[in-house]
């Protein structure tokens, strides 16, 4: 099932209340190029009767029945890429190009 982050989930607030879009869902969808890459986008929307939603902290997701096949095992985050740019990240380990996340070592003493 496709997850969302707190991070996330408070950008989505955010942004829908910047945009005018309160009480509006998030839309998100996902493409398979090519390659086999996972293209991803969002936009806010109404939910269809067939999307698949997901609440988490607030927030809505909707995912239309194409897209939640390769999104089953992803999840959503909201995170600084480098100093002062923060954006949506998607880890989705269907995409073959994925690559986890590096565990934090423990700090040592």
């Amino acid at each position: 099932m496709f997850k969302i982050t707190d991070a996330a989930a408070k950008q989505i607030l955010d942004a829908s209340k910047q945009s005018d879009a309160e009480g509006l869902a998030l839309r998100v969808a996902a493409k398979a190029l090519s390659d086999g890459h996972i293209e991803y986008g969002m936009g806010f929307d109404e939910p269809q009767e067939s999307d698949v939603r997901i609440e988490h902290a607030g927030a809505t997701v909707i995912i239309d029945p194409p897209s939640n096949d390769l999104l089953d095992e992803a999840s959503m985050d909201f995170v600084e890429i480098e100093p002062g740019v923060e954006r949506f990240i998607f880890l989705n380990p269907l995409d073959p190009h994925y690559i986890p996340p590096k565990k934090k070592k423990p700090a040592e003493k």
